[in-house]
């Protein structure tokens, strides 16, 4: 019978748990974009949400220094989504 130690190594169980990182990581960032820019445009939001983890996780330490939503968009310039 699989154990659970077992399941943790499997690829389905590390893909589902890399997901898992996404979903929260974008979720928290999002969260701390409305709180500093105020709600996003619909286009900005999904831009945002088209990014790898490693852009979303550099977006969330670049987003300390934005003061207007310009900052975003600049930002989104320099740094689009990866397929």
């Amino acid at each position: 019978m699989l154990q659970l130690s077992d399941l943790k190594h499997t690829r389905v169980y590390q893909e589902g748990r890399e997901e898992g990182r996404e979903e929260e990581g974008l979720k928290i960032v999002c969260s701390l974009l409305r709180y500093r820019l105020g709600q996003l445009d619909p286009a900005l939001q999904n831009q945002v949400e088209q990014l790898s983890l490693r852009q979303v996780e550099a977006l969330g330490k670049a987003l300390l220094d934005f003061s207007q939503t310009q900052d975003l968009v600049g930002w989104l310039q320099n740094n689009p989504p990866v397929d």
